[in-house]
């Protein structure tokens, strides 16, 4: 759906104005004085996929010895720490 509004009422309104363009899809045509002035629409979506990612790999940076040697250490320290402080149960009672 196509909407015309002011850019005054686009100020106002501009968090709805965004979801509408955002979840539904619609585009809005801003004007100023009656002349339009601008268009905000829908960004496409881009779908990823698993050869998308492969293909990031490829050309991502490698890390040294000590650099995934450090990486794996932060991992260990960050599990560790996880494990003493459990989430709450949200169903317990």
């Amino acid at each position: 759906m196509e909407t015309t509004l002011t850019v005054t009422e686009a100020a106002r309104g501009f968090s709805d104005l965004i979801n509408r363009v955002v979840y539904r899809g619609d585009t809005a045509i801003l004007t100023r004085n009656g002349t339009a002035v601008a268009r905000i629409v829908p960004e496409p979506r881009r779908e990823t996929t698993g050869l998308d990612l492969a293909a990031a790999l490829e050309t991502a940076p490698r890390l040294s010895p000590e650099e995934a040697a450090s990486f794996a250490d932060d991992i260990d320290a960050a599990r560790r720490d996880m494990n003493r402080h459990p989430l709450p149960d949200p169903w317990a009672e």
